[in-house]
């Protein structure tokens, strides 16, 4: 399987948290929990977590698609 590109892992953990904020209605995400999309799994804990630690690093849209979805940046 070909490797995906920063760009295409980030739409991909992107869709995880907009079906997970669907679902639950927030995206206060249990560090362990993988999201299941279109049946593949998605360390989605560790993508918001990554994300919350390295804000200040993220491309301004990023941050802004996040914060769409009601991220929780504190």
């Amino acid at each position: 399987m070909p490797r995906r590109t920063r760009a295409q892992q980030w739409a991909a953990n992107l869709a995880a948290a907009r079906q997970y904020q669907q679902r639950e209605g927030h995206l206060e995400v249990p560090h362990r929990h993988t999201e299941e999309v279109e049946g593949t799994g998605y360390t989605l804990g560790v993508f918001i977590a990554n994300s919350r630690a390295r804000k200040d690093r993220l491309a301004p849209e990023r941050v802004e698609e996040l914060s769409a979805l009601g991220m929780r940046w504190e």
